[in-house]
């Protein structure tokens, strides 16, 4: 009897763990699906005189990207995000999240500029607003200006193919 209630406790524990270990640790769940995306209207990178206006992309779906030059997953998907949103013509806008601005037109001019145009995130609050937990992360926005579709982590050619796409051409 004396070992029971231990016993009972480590079942329960190990019910506990084995529970957790099933769960996927990229899969952070997002209160922004289904829910108008939050305005950005932050300073362009390549033009500070500019501002990034979302009202104007209503009618449309398109992705935005958050990512930053210190991030190498971010470096190392910027090229497959060029090559994809140009072949499928699908309007890529990107947040520079939490960067140095001449370190991130750096990094474009580098590897290349896959979006239409990306908006300065100094201080991460649009990021804050958008329940970015780290980058890179990448979100489908509706034609009403809705999230649809939250991805974290680099996007690979399989992620654009089984996961961004789908939900594209269906919001389409």
């Amino acid at each position: 009897m004396r070992f029971l209630l231990p016993l009972l406790a480590f079942l329960a524990l190990a019910v506990v763990l084995g529970l957790g270990m099933r769960r996927d640790p990229r899969a952070l769940p997002s209160a922004l699906v289904d829910q108008p995306a939050p305005a950005i209207g932050l300073p362009l990178l390549h033009d500070p005189q500019q501002r990034l206006d979302t009202a104007p992309l209503r009618g449309q779906v398109w992705l935005l990207n958050v990512w930053a030059s210190w991030c190498e997953p971010c470096r190392a998907e910027l090229p497959a995000l060029k090559v994809l949103a140009a072949r499928d013509a699908v309007p890529l806008y990107g947040l520079n999240y939490k960067d140095r601005d001449a370190a991130a037109r750096a990094l474009l001019a580098q590897v290349g500029n896959p979006y239409i145009a990306s908006a300065v995130d100094a201080d991460g609050r649009v990021g804050m607003d958008f329940g970015v937990h780290g980058v890179p992360e990448t979100f489908v926005i509706d034609a009403a200006g809705r999230v649809r579709l939250r991805h974290t982590g680099p996007v690979t050619a399989e992620v654009w193919r089984d996961k961004l796409m789908p939900a594209v051409r269906t919001l389409r």
